[in-house]
């Protein structure tokens, strides 16, 4: 009897093993593949402004007129039901010991229909909140730095749903609102030193 109930269970083992090759083979457990011939769009964000890692012109800063810069955005991906920007600093107050991330500017539900901004940030498409910068009120605030070259990360995030009114929150508290809604984001870089 004990022979037969060993036996058994090395029958389910065998088919046990048999499913997991099978699933395997399937690719089910592999997660998506993706062949070299593959032409997946990547979603981009660009400014006419500056280039990735360029530096800011003074009038989008504290120096000039203090305007939002004109973005672009494209190839959102498939799903997207809204679009939330983040402008930030992580090198405040100096970047040789950089202790804040200095929030600039929070924009939520984007609508996807649009393709961008413009600069100083116009009349913003309906049914777009804001959240509150570092200096605490809604709204673009520019770059205005200390000490040193700072970088200032203007992040887009594609999301597949659209957000609850937050009533003007916080970064951290609009992260913790798209955590698990984040289908794709794109990212631009700009540097600013002020010439004093």
């Amino acid at each position: 009897m004990m022979s037969d109930f060993k036996a058994g269970r090395r029958r389910d083992w065998g088919k046990a093993m048999g499913y997991c090759a099978l699933i395997l083979a399937g690719g089910i457990l592999a997660g998506p593949s993706h062949s070299q011939n593959s032409k997946e769009k990547i979603m981009n964000l660009t400014s006419p402004s500056f280039s990735h890692n360029g530096t800011i012109p003074a009038r989008h800063t504290c120096d000039g007129q203090n305007l939002s810069p004109p973005l672009s955005w494209s190839d959102l991906p498939a799903g997207t039901k809204s679009l939330v920007l983040i402008v930030d600093d992580p090198d405040a107050p100096d970047p040789t010991a950089p202790k804040t991330t200095w929030v600039h500017w929070l924009a939520y539900n984007l609508p996807p229909s649009i393709a961008g901004l413009a600069e100083g940030g116009g009349a913003l498409p309906a049914g777009t909140l804001q959240g509150l910068n570092d200096w605490q009120r809604s709204g673009y605030g520019g770059p205005c730095p200390l000490i040193g070259t700072h970088r200032y990360f203007h992040k887009l995030y594609a999301l597949d749903t659209l957000l609850p009114d937050l009533k003007t929150p916080t970064k951290a508290t609009l992260e913790q609102a798209l955590r698990g809604h984040v289908i794709d984001h794109a990212e631009l870089v700009g540097r600013y030193q002020r010439k004093r």
